[in-house]
């Protein structure tokens, strides 16, 4: 049955392909893709535990790493009867995808300029991404009283989401608040810092993902640049496919809604028990319900 709450949005029916969100984000950042995802797949998109919405993070002495994420992701899926499906995930979602991947529950991936590609020695990559995030919660929660005002403007909603994606002015301003607010009320956003200050934000083991794979990135990613993040995940994934979209962000189903909606589709249905054709030669799909 349907489902649209702040903890999961699920609908659709055929394969099921599962939707991951990234690092203090919500489920409704698929928003833009969900159009032409849902009258081909069964699609599934959580909120992920510790993020608006999601479920509580359980007390435990274990650090939120990529796995203990993937731990509860996993059971998640387990909850909602998914065995199997077709996973595509953006930045964090991405890590989490290609982790899932290596414990025999992915079909196929698509990593939107996924996380998890650092060098363990890389401190200053490292550094770069905290001082990055540090700065959007610090100016979110300063500004969280006038944020109707600069949303509404499609100028200053632009500029305020500049380091997430290239093309903000696309967001509707109230989906722009809600993305901001939600950002600042992540509670694992302490915790993630501490795996990344310690060198432990890397994926391992990446050989052992034995799904076909897609890895896109951004041109314009702020936060995961790609000189930085991908090359490990490019030499280590076994006859990974790597694509780079110019112009968009580190965030880009705004930016560019049917390109990112064609890439997981085509890519999905290309590797389905029943490959269906690509979303350019099924016409014009039905819109996701209204949310």
């Amino acid at each position: 049955m349907p489902e649209i709450s702040p903890a999961l949005y699920r609908a659709g029916e055929g394969e099921p392909l599962v939707l991951i969100h990234g690092f203090t984000a919500t489920w409704r950042c698929w928003l833009p893709v969900l159009g032409e995802l849902v009258p081909r797949f069964e699609v599934i998109a959580p909120t992920l535990h510790g993020h608006d919405g999601g479920s509580p993070l359980p007390k435990s002495e274990h650090p939120h790493s990529i796995s203990v994420a993937a731990d509860y992701l996993e059971e998640h899926l387990d909850n909602l009867g998914v065995d199997t499906a077709h996973l595509a995930g953006n930045s964090l979602g991405g890590a989490l995808a290609l982790e899932l991947a290596k414990r025999g529950r992915a079909r196929s991936v698509v990593g939107i300029s996924p996380a998890g590609g650092i060098r363990p020695d890389d401190a200053a990559a490292a550094a770069k991404v905290i001082k990055v995030f540090s700065r959007m919660q610090t100016t979110t929660t300063k500004s969280s009283k006038i944020l109707p005002k600069v949303m509404a403007r499609p100028g200053l909603r632009r500029l305020a989401l500049r380091d997430v994606m290239t093309r903000g002015h696309q967001v509707p301003a109230a989906e722009a608040i809600g993305l901001a607010r939600s950002s600042v009320r992540c509670e694992i956003v302490e915790d993630v810092y501490e795996v990344i200050r310690s060198g432990n934000s890397h994926l391992t083991d990446l050989d052992k993902i034995d799904v076909p794979t897609l890895i896109t990135w951004g041109s314009k990613d702020r936060i995961l640049p790609i000189d930085s993040f991908s090359p490990r995940l490019r030499a280590e994934i076994p006859g990974v496919e790597f694509r780079i979209h110019p112009g968009v962000g580190h965030t880009p189903m705004w930016d560019d809604p049917g390109l990112i909606a064609t890439t997981i589709g085509d890519w999905a249905s290309a590797h389905a028990s029943t490959p269906q054709a690509p979303a350019s030669a099924a016409g014009d799909p039905a819109a996701a319900a209204a949310v």
